[in-house]
């Protein structure tokens, strides 16, 4: 019904890129979405402090089904939402009118209240697919830079579809004193997730909980994990669940916000290289392994392509300029390129650059070292 509403605009969603890159932690799904304006990170972090005014107050809260909109806020009349019970607390279903994957949908709470990460919310995401088993659902952390566009509604994000961090294997499997019941490892991915199994969701909440409680207490100096610094909170975790068969499974990614000088947007964010790329914020739905690249990218693209054909100078085209150290950072692996293969090139090395932006967002990196100070935490866990 959305998408006959034209509230999911089909004409529009038809004209984004989608293409996959394999990597050594999987096939991932690439996106440059035309609808979507590129966010910077700083103000994501303001509008969590802002002072609400005005109706609907945000973009998700439940007045904006039929609203008619303002200057400042679109029209929403073609807009429905479903309400659900999640948890025995009132919340509403809608689909997300930009579809970056199939049935995107988003479950938000029916009070306009902030993003919270606690142990309510593993209960919530777990009843949810009990529910809709059919459905993963996941929820953005709670803290600026490592969290969603909107952080100031409480709400998920799930669909119908498996990606590749859900198709990863654990590389490395861990238990917890006194929940030797709950199936544990460390996922082969470049962020850091811990995957939990179990038929009894109650199981799954209470070490979840363990673990959440552990991490946002969590300091560790030598492998640059600081809980809090002058008061201010770093720890947080992005939660996935998802139904296998008759089991509950959650993932815990694990999140830190911390920034330096030499990384003012965060150290656990894409580096400043990678930002002719993806400067954004890596909420869930990137963690996962489906990059939500900017629509400038698209001229961006056809432009590098003719560009690496005629051989231009890259750093005389303002446009360009920002790609040129990447562009002759890879040219030289290829033998030649040509009218064949040039667009095909770029878009397996935007892959590329999509998993190391995936790495930067890693708190412990795939590393002897980082496994080993991975573990230091898990251990930590009491």
């Amino acid at each position: 019904m959305s998408r006959d509403t034209d509230y999911i605009r089909r004409y529009r969603i038809k004209k984004d890129l989608k293409w996959t890159a394999d990597t050594e932690y999987g096939t991932l799904d690439i996106t440059v979405n035309l609808s979507k304006p590129e966010k910077d990170p700083k103000a994501i972090a303001a509008a969590k402090l802002a002072k609400q005014a005005g109706y609907p107050k945000c973009l998700l809260c439940r007045e904006n089904e039929g609203y008619a909109g303002r200057i400042n806020h679109p029209a929403r009349q073609n807009h429905r939402i479903i309400p659900v019970t999640i948890n025995n607390s009132s919340w509403f279903f809608q689909y997300s009118p930009y579809v970056y994957y199939n049935e995107h949908c988003i479950v938000f709470n029916s009070q306009h209240t902030p993003m919270k990460i606690e142990r309510a919310t593993f209960g919530k995401l777990l009843d949810f697919v009990a529910q809709f088993p059919h459905y993963f659902v996941g929820s953005n952390a709670d803290l600026p830079i490592v969290g969603g566009s909107i952080l100031s509604h409480d709400h998920f994000q799930g669909g119908h579809y498996e990606f590749a961090m859900a198709k990863a294997p654990v590389e490395k499997e861990i238990s917890f004193a006194g929940f030797e019941d709950v199936t544990a490892g460390i996922v082969k991915w470049p962020m850091s997730v811990i995957r939990l199994d179990c038929a009894d969701r109650q199981r799954l909440i209470d070490l979840a909980d363990r673990i959440l409680m552990a991490w946002r207490g969590y300091t560790d100096e030598a492998a640059f994990v600081f809980a809090e610094t002058d008061g201010e909170p770093h720890n947080t975790i992005t939660p996935i669940a998802r139904k296998r068969g008759e089991l509950f499974e959650l993932d815990l990614v694990l999140r830190n916000n911390i920034t330096t000088k030499e990384h003012p947007l965060g150290v656990y964010h894409p580096h400043a290289k990678l930002h002719h790329i993806k400067k954004e914020n890596i909420g869930l739905i990137e963690v996962m392994g489906l990059a939500v690249l900017p629509a400038r990218l698209k001229d961006e693209m056809a432009a590098l392509r003719q560009a690496l054909l005629e051989g231009a100078d890259l750093r005389a085209d303002e446009a360009l300029a920002k790609h040129a150290d990447w562009v002759e950072g890879f040219s030289s692996k290829y033998e030649s390129i040509t009218e064949e293969n040039a667009g095909d090139i770029i878009r397996k090395e935007i892959g590329l650059v999509f998993s190391e932006v995936l790495e930067d967002a890693g708190v412990y990196k795939c590393t002897a070292e980082g496994r080993k100070a991975f573990l230091r935490f898990i251990q930590s866990v009491v």
